[in-house]
């Protein structure tokens, strides 16, 4: 257990916004940061850190907490190990306890695993650098390839010795059980009961998740054998995903927020190469088709690729085809490729480091172009195969979530593929519209899923006339209404956006959470006359006939600018006109914080109490009820109880 003076010093010297950087790209809004939510899929960022109070929230799926729960929440771990993780990376010693069998037995079963792959990643190492075969073998196949000795152990290399249980027999002396070494893809057990390690005469590259903690092994063979395959990669396993695991990450993550572009290659050595070359932004697919995981890793921190690939034609091609997912997520790719025979750790240790970056900068062409001059080239003057690579390109285009780069790359395809727009104008379209075609025949609900959506819309009948959702209401009825009126060079919507942003304020209607997501993308994206035909037209008709039912009401506020077909706005003094309104959103807000706050704090009290009844550890719980009361109290100050009709 670790003393409470000293948890005091690690969550004291946890910056929210370093430790939350590590994973999500954050960027600067007002007061406080921005970024795409790192606990669910999104394309709007709705997650917040407030750095001057030490917190994050998440508007779309509404975790939140401070540094520990955090990395609690990210990294499934528990309090404690937490807290370890933090004064690791803050350089704060925290007292060891080593692991007795009865304490091993009580880990659960994902820190079991977490432990034996450490220990065989700590035991690979140890038979590299002081074992006479790792040395032999694996030491000077490490330096053959130049790889200097620091950067052999920045990334943890390693060496499998020769023999059929040289690892399992070692790990079993040392207290650990076969279950979890069996369970972290460590060993194999036949049918009859006999026991292997997987890696057998091999040198090793750890796999690390983004907290740094390995999760996995690639085991390159050392002796010629054309029946044993090259590489042997770790099994799927509760700790290991591999379309969720990019090699080398963890150390590229900071650099690649810092260059804002990331380098994507295809093996460990690539990555190791360019690290040692001073080229540290990069990451490999480690052979395996790029996933939609692995792609929104890469979105955390930047988004914009730069592939890679070698001078393998057949190779390239292939590898073409995984590339439209990337565009699919709205980043900018672009494309890389090296003289025949060469790939990026050959090329960049001949021509070193410096060079290659230029090498780089000099020869990246867009994802487009490049895969357009690359099928052209092929289909010569086939007019068959001409009109095949047409329609191929502009399939890839279709990819392109942006209509602004789409127009782009139409214009620039017109001109490379000497056809008019218009003719990939019309492919473009044909391509949307059997989509939507796809998709309303995919999502036609049936009996039963109907009659569920019809409850649902009950419950939210129920829910709007609630006293909180009338308070919430409120605050989004003024947002469609009157957002884009300007008070002191600022409009209401980002007056109260920012309010709400804050103090980490959600709100409970999914439907006006919704909106309220949509607003703080729409100030920074949309020109604010456009705001309420945004909603007006919005694709979720729920919210479309909601917002525009506010739209239509509207005696409930007097003081507004109205405009009618014969006449021009209603004669009212600008200043009293500013002055109302602004008096009337600060009391809309008071309101719906003051409802929501203490609906949260109900919310708390009964966590404590269910985890007190069920003789859970509750600690964790508490900087959410210290954050709820102390921000109750700055809010409120002494204007005390308020009773809203």
């Amino acid at each position: 257990m670790i003393p409470q003076p000293k948890v005091e010093e690690i969550i004291n010297a946890s910056r929210i916004e370093e430790v939350v950087g590590d994973y999500v790209n954050l960027k600067k809004r007002g007061a406080n940061l921005l970024g795409l939510c790192p606990f669910h899929n999104e394309k709007t960022p709705s997650f917040t850190v407030s750095p001057a109070k030490g917190i994050y929230k998440c508007f779309g799926c509404g975790k939140a907490g401070d540094s520990v729960r955090f990395i609690m929440e990210h990294d499934s771990l528990s309090y404690p190990d937490a807290l370890k993780y933090l004064a690791n990376k803050y350089n704060i010693e925290v007292e060891e306890i080593k692991l007795t069998d009865e304490a091993l037995q009580s880990q659960n079963e994902r820190e079991s695993v977490l432990i034996a792959l450490k220990f065989a990643s700590d035991y690979f190492t140890q038979q590299l650098w002081e074992d006479e075969e790792g040395q032999t073998i694996g030491l000077s196949y490490f330096e053959e390839r130049g790889f200097r000795h620091e950067i052999i152990r920045k990334f943890g290399l390693g060496y499998s010795k020769e023999g059929w249980n040289h690892f399992y027999d070692h790990a079993i002396a040392s207290g650990y059980k076969e279950e979890f070494l069996k369970r972290a893809g460590l060993i194999t057990v036949t049918e009859q009961g006999k026991i292997f390690d997987l890696f057998r005469g091999r040198v090793m590259f750890p796999v690390h998740d983004l907290s740094g903690r390995v999760v996995a092994f690639g085991g390159r063979i050392m002796k010629k054998d054309p029946k044993a395959p090259k590489y042997v990669n770790s099994p799927e396993t509760e700790v290991y995903h591999k379309s969720d695991i990019l090699y080398g990450y963890y150390f590229a993550k900071q650099e690649i927020r810092k260059h804002d572009r990331c380098y994507l290659v295809e093996g460990y050595t690539d990555v190791i190469t360019l690290h040692q070359g001073g080229i540290e932004n990069v990451v490999a697919s480690s052979g395996t088709s790029l996933t939609e995981g692995q792609i929104k890793l890469i979105k955390r921190f930047t988004e914009n690729v730069t592939i890679l690939y070698d001078g393998d034609q057949a190779g390239l091609k292939a590898s073409l085809r995984g590339v439209d997912m990337i565009l699919e997520q709205g980043l900018n790719v672009k494309v890389v490729t090296f003289p025949e025979g060469e790939d990026p750790d050959s090329y960049c240790k001949s021509q070193g480091g410096e060079a290659f970056a230029k090498y780089i900068r000099t020869n990246e062409k867009d994802f487009i172009i490049f895969k357009s001059n690359l099928l052209l080239a092929e289909a010569a003057n086939d007019p068959v195969k001409r009109a095949e690579v047409i329609r191929n390109i502009v399939e890839s285009i279709s990819k392109i979530p942006d209509s602004i780069k789409r127009s782009v790359f139409v214009k620039e395809c017109s001109k490379l593929l000497d056809i008019s727009e218009q003719v990939l104008i019309n492919e473009l379209n044909k391509i949307f519209r059997n989509r939507k075609k796809e998709d309303k025949e995919l999502i036609k609900p049936t009996h039963e899923e109907s009659l569920n959506y019809e409850e649902l819309l009950e419950q939210n009948k129920v829910e709007f006339a609630d006293e909180n959702i009338n308070q919430e209401a409120n605050v989004i009825e003024v947002l469609i209404k009157f957002g884009n009126v300007r008070i002191e060079e600022k409009t209401l919507a980002e007056i109260i956006i920012s309010a709400i942003l804050d103090d980490q304020i959600n709100f409970r209607n999914p439907v006006y959470n919704k909106v309220f997501v949509e607003f703080c993308h729409l100030i920074d994206n949309t020109p604010s006359e456009k705001w309420t035909e945004h909603f007006i037209n919005y694709k979720d008709e729920n919210i479309a006939q909601k917002m525009t039912a506010f739209l239509i009401d509207d005696d409930k506020y007097l003081l507004t600018k109205r405009y009618s077909q014969a006449e021009s706005r209603i004669h009212i003094s600008e200043m009293l006109l500013q002055r109302n309104m602004k008096e009337h959103v600060e009391a809309i807000i008071f309101h719906f914080k003051r409802k929501r706050i203490d609906e949260l704090l109900t919310e708390f009290k009964n966590e404590v109490k269910n985890a007190y009844e069920k003789g859970e550890d509750y600690t964790a719980l508490m900087p959410t009820g210290k954050y709820l009361l102390d921000l109750r109290k700055e809010i409120f100050g002494d204007r005390g109880t308020v009773i809203v009709k």
